[in-house]
């Protein structure tokens, strides 16, 4: 039987890119690949883990196009779409449709901080503008702009806003959009080391970037809780514990993209003004790789 899309594992990917600097096409194929065959639920290219900042539109379209024919309808492509210009905003979304992107997952504005009003009508216009479903996705931390409940409930009601990436790290907000939100609402952990957590109040998955290392493991953590059995859910949960923690000990994807290279994965490139890790870092990702026996690694 089909799974409902948005539900479930889905992997932030990384972006590859070559020593030029230039997207790794190849690489970017052979990562939806190896999501695909590990049994991840759905792929989410061009959001903050692929570096979609520092992508043209070009580029952006050009990785999602990569990855949907990689799919090949074997998982949903939910695209990375959201931005502080709301006709901007728009354009690229109508472009990714047409790249053939399955959804939208489309974050707050940032830098303007807009008002709770000023974040329906954003919304509002880019529900208008596409068939597609849209993930809204709530990262304050990186943002500035913060959807509280109230605000987040009256977009639910909006009909193609299916879901919300919760990545306040705010555990009783979490809690309080599980209780109220529609029952089709599909709320998804933003934050790999609350999934857990998350699931266990009524979450319906993870946007997760520790899948893009141990893809297989992730998936099998989520669907363990989806099957009550939280006690493997939970060994699950302690066993990647460590690499969620060092994935975040420099500004996401600088340490997941390093762990990947020493994977075996990717080659280990960066677009600035997103740098190499530090030293100090390298040596905490390589002892949690090791310790996980993961150096060299590409199957979990």
């Amino acid at each position: 039987m089909m799974r409902e899309p948005w539900i479930g594992c889905g992997t932030a990917l990384v972006t590859p890119f070559t020593g030029g600097s230039t997207l790794d096409e190849l690489a970017i194929r052979s990562l939806a690949r190896r999501q695909i065959e590990a049994g991840v639920h759905f792929l989410v290219p061009c959001g903050t883990t692929g570096e979609s900042p520092t992508l043209t539109l070009e580029e952006r379209l050009c990785v999602i196009e990569l990855v949907v024919e990689e799919a090949a309808g074997r998982v949903p492509v939910l695209a990375g779409a959201g931005g502080y210009n709301t006709k901007e905003t728009i354009r690229v979304g109508q472009a990714m449709e047409r790249a053939g992107a399955n959804g939208l997952l489309s974050v707050t504005p940032y830098y303007n901080k807009p008002t709770p009003e000023g974040l329906i009508q954003h919304y509002q216009a880019i529900s208008e503008s596409t068939s597609l479903p849209i993930i809204l996705y709530n990262v304050p931390g990186r943002t500035g702009c913060h959807i509280d409940v109230a605000t987040l409930m009256r977009l639910a009601e909006i009909s193609n806003i299916v879901g919300v990436k919760e990545a306040s790290g705010d555990i009783a907000q979490i809690c309080e959009i599980c209780r109220i939100a529609p029952e089709d609402f599909i709320v998804l952990s933003g934050d790999d080391a609350l999934t857990l957590p998350v699931l266990a109040v009524g979450g319906r998955g993870v946007i997760s970037v520790v899948s893009n290392e141990t893809p297989r493991d992730m998936v099998q953590l989520v669907e363990a809780a989806e099957a009550g059995d939280f006690s493997r859910a939970r060994e699950l949960h302690m066993l990647l514990f460590p690499l969620m923690l060092v994935n975040f000990v420099e500004t996401n994807p600088i340490p997941v993209k390093a762990a990947m290279a020493r994977m075996g994965l990717v080659e280990e490139n960066y677009r600035l003004p997103m740098v190499p890790p530090r030293q100090e870092s390298c040596e905490r990702i390589e002892q949690v790789l090791k310790d996980m026996d993961l150096l060299g690694e590409s199957v979990r």
